[in-house]
């Protein structure tokens, strides 16, 4: 008898059923293997499922692939996370194109408080190298995971900079967790698994092909609370990966640079267009992002007695109280509430100390 693992794993290998298709069908069958049950007749009956797809699922032959990768994931000691598990990513769970499956080696929590990422052009100048170094050397003492790509430049100098810092770092893959693509930093992505992690939402055997890399920054911009372009030239994945930030509602930072610079002039386009916030060092994000505010001693917020909520209001504190840590555009969904008008109630809400607002636009009750 086949176990779930396998069953949600073969979900995600059933060619042309992509994240977000994958998602409808479990929420209209209620699990993946449930999905694999369905008569045709009822896999006709879910919006967006055709003949073609329906047939993919019926005639499926991608068990024996999924039994397979379940054994890799038991000898090399991966941790499985599908979107529906509790370790999977709260952040990266509010993307609509997040993925159903992912795979980490590693330990770092993936829910952590506080976590950045950071990346920038392969083709690093002294100077991105020294504001990414000073930059993580500056957040040490701030308790946060930083993320990145593991590629060349300032992606590989990131990590290497929180390895020396004793920052947990985290490495996401556009390739399979049986190896390690560049191969040069392989004993860099061994040493971060021990106090960090690598995570991939692919396969083993998957090569590192180029269509997978803006898959891979979507899952930097989803896993993060705030987004920060070192250097980066006009075009390339890191400002793929800041607009992809953006459409997640995420905060994305960008260090200026000379203006004939061409390895800065990715940077000086998104802060000159408003796509990202002009920052000189740690402090500017630090003050930003709300993170100094525990090593403030003030009062804390009491929380009113008697507050008396209007009916939405009180939509809005039960939806709360069920989810715990949830973002804005999730609790306008559930309410059924513009998110302009919500924006406007959470607001006066954390006025009243009923709730407190988090980075990511997350809230949480007091």
């Amino acid at each position: 008898m086949l176990n779930e693992l396998i069953y949600k794993i073969a979900l995600t290998l059933i060619p042309g059923i992509g994240d977000i298709l994958g998602k409808k069908l479990v929420a209209y069958s209620g699990s993946a293997e449930a999905v694999f049950k369905q008569k045709k007749s009822a896999l006709l009956k879910i919006p967006g499922i055709g003949k073609c797809f329906a047939n993919a699922i019926i005639r499926q032959k991608v068990f024996g692939k999924a039994e397979a990768e379940v054994r890799f994931i038991e000898d090399n000691e991966i941790t499985a996370l599908f979107y529906l598990d509790e370790q999977y990513p709260e952040r990266l769970k509010q993307c609509a194109d997040s993925p159903m499956m992912l795979y980490r080696k590693g330990n770092t929590n993936l829910n952590a408080p506080r976590i950045l990422g950071i990346v920038g052009t392969r083709n690093a100048t002294p100077y991105g190298k020294d504001c990414c170094n000073k930059l993580v050397e500056e957040l040490a003492s701030h308790q946060v995971v930083i993320v990145s790509g593991l590629a060349y430049g300032i992606d590989i100098c990131a990590h290497r900079a929180c390895l020396k810092q004793k920052v947990p770092t985290v490495g996401v893959l556009a390739h399979g967790l049986d190896a390690i693509y560049p191969l040069t930093h392989t004993s860099i992505a061994e040493r971060m698994i021990e106090d960090g992690a690598l995570i991939s939402d692919y396969t083993s055997g998957t090569r590192p092909d180029r269509e997978n890399f803006p898959r891979r920054n979507r899952i930097v911009a989803g896993l993060c609370d705030a987004l920060v372009v070192v250097e980066s030239a006009r075009q390339g994945g890191s400002l793929i990966t800041a607009d992809i930030a953006n459409s997640y509602s995420r905060d994305v930072f960008a260090f200026p640079g000379r203006t004939d610079d061409p390895f800065s002039a990715g940077c000086n386009y998104l802060i000159r267009e408003s796509k990202a916030a002009l920052v000189e060092n740690a402090e500017d994000i630090v003050r930003m992002m709300g993170w100094d505010e525990q090593k403030k001693k003030k009062i804390p917020a009491q929380r009113s007695l008697f507050v008396e909520l209007s009916k939405e209001e009180e939509t809005v504190v039960n939806i709360m109280r069920d989810k715990g840590n949830i973002h804005i555009d999730e609790i306008s969904a559930l309410a059924g509430i513009p998110v302009f008008r919500i924006s406007a109630m959470l607001l006066q809400l954390e006025f009243q100390a009923v709730l407190k607002s988090l980075p990511g636009k997350m809230y949480r009750l007091n």
